[in-house]
């Protein structure tokens, strides 16, 4: 199949599964989205076990795997995600809950790595598969950031106070990047500790003797890393920002004006990737920009409408599309039964370093701030892990460990989106807001 048509193919079983869901089972886009496609790649299974001669399965996981997921999103759709996300956000209700959305997207997501190798590491040491506490960490980096197009996708179907609803989208957007970050930094340090090759020829420490992976990582290189990555991009996505607001600022026609925020989407994230620095923190900066500074001083009522309609569009049509391929991948994944247990071990794990990783924080700042009743069990229940775990777990490097960390990392994704993002309207309705929800996003609403 060629790029054209496997598009094609994505955006007819999007634009299906999406009409199907809105006439019968009525469940949130996404969600049912990912049921459903679930549930097709189900019956493709079944119909390959009964009829092996029309491998329809094989056919469809072939063309899965000439999309590329990991690149696709990581070098591509990610960037027109967040740029439509943070776009949205008021900037001034961020503010307002800066250190909470600062401390939750820095250290919460550094406690739950830990808390979660932690948890993986001791279920190997008693259970098949074994991972080394290193591998144990990279899957506790991919996995710990909250997915800022899940949790923004289902913000839009529940009522919640603004300023809770603030904080869960401000962090989703920010540790996303953080989030990133870290992960390299993890996978750098396990791939110079034991790079688990399988070829037969080299292992652990000897394949990075051999020259298989990056020699030993020191300290001042992880912190020379990760303030490249993180500070570098927020830079980029700052000055970036300020080009295109001069630029839209100095003229009145929307059609252009749309075109130039496109081309900052796409010319920052192409240089971020140049810089080797952080394309997501620099997504959400000119984002954030763009959707507050830029919409009140450079545009007009006539081009904020067009601009804010435009990346909602955009946002809708990449998310059904994504949210698709996370149902689809199923066929891709290659399933060994001696995963499993892992897998399941993994999703409470990674539930409870969630909790941790919020209370720590929250806890922190509850000796001079008052929160909303349930914010702690609503961060952490909310807090849905998506495309970008399992594009990063795909990215893996194949070797001995990366077919235990993709299975668990899938089975954690699938149940945070399904069971978590169904339930989670029934734990809000559990808390008294007072009348306090969450009006929808509109290009009018923050502006």
């Amino acid at each position: 199949m060629t790029f054209f048509e496997i598009a094609a193919l994505l955006l007819l079983l999007s634009a299906f599964f999406g009409f199907l869901n809105h006439v019968t089972w009525k469940l949130p886009h996404t969600i049912g989205l990912v049921i459903m496609a679930l549930a097709a790649s189900g019956l493709m299974v079944i119909a390959d076990l009964i009829w092996p001669s029309l491998g329809i399965a094989g056919t469809v996981g072939d063309a899965l795997r000439k999309i590329d997921f990991a690149n696709a999103l990581m070098n591509g759709m990610l960037a027109l995600l967040l740029f439509a996300g943070a776009v949205h956000v008021d900037f001034s209700e961020l503010a307002a809950r800066k250190w909470a959305i600062g401390l939750m997207a820095t250290l919460g997501v550094l406690i739950s790595t830990f808390v979660t190798a932690a948890g993986i590491y001791w279920f190997g040491q008693w259970f098949c598969p074994r991972m080394p506490f290193v591998w144990a960490l990279v899957f506790g980096a991919l996995i710990s950031p909250t997915d800022p197009v899940a949790v923004l996708g289902l913000l839009k179907t529940i009522r919640i106070p603004r300023l809770l609803q603030a904080k869960i989208a401000g962090e989703s957007l920010f540790n996303d990047g953080v989030g990133v970050v870290v992960f390299t930094v993890m996978l750098t340090i396990a791939m110079s500790v034991d790079p688990g090759w399988i070829d037969g020829t080299t292992h652990g420490m000897a394949g990075a003797a051999a020259g298989h992976g990056p020699q030993q990582v020191d300290a001042a290189t992880i912190v020379r890393l990760f303030a490249g990555e993180a500070l570098g991009g927020a830079l980029l996505g700052l000055v970036a920002g300020l080009i295109a607001y001069a630029a839209m600022r100095r003229i009145d026609e929307h059609n252009i004006e749309v075109l130039i925020t496109l081309a900052l989407v796409f010319a920052t994230y192409a240089i971020a990737l140049r810089l080797h620095v952080s394309g997501p923190i620099a997504m959400v900066v000119a984002g954030l920009l763009i959707g507050n500074h830029g919409a009140r001083f450079a545009m007009s009522t006539n081009t904020r409408r067009h601009v804010f309609q435009f990346w909602t569009l955009i946002d809708e049509i990449l998310n059904s599309v994504l949210f698709l391929l996370i149902g689809l991948e199923v066929l891709v994944i290659s399933w060994n039964t001696v995963n499993l247990p892992l897998a399941l071990f993994a999703i409470p794990m990674v539930l409870f370093a969630r909790l941790v990783s919020v209370a720590i924080p929250i806890g922190l700042l509850r000796v001079r701030r008052k929160f909303e009743e349930g914010t702690i069990a609503i961060l952490t229940w909310g807090g849905l892990r998506g495309g970008i775990s399992v594009a990063l777990a795909l990215s893996l490097p194949d070797n001995a460990y990366k077919p235990a960390i993709l299975t668990a990392t899938y089975a954690v994704v699938v149940f945070s989106i399904i069971v978590q993002g169904l339930t989670m309207k029934a734990l809000v309705g559990r808390y008294s807001f007072h009348g306090a929800g969450a009006e929808p996003d509109t290009a009018e609403k923050a502006h």
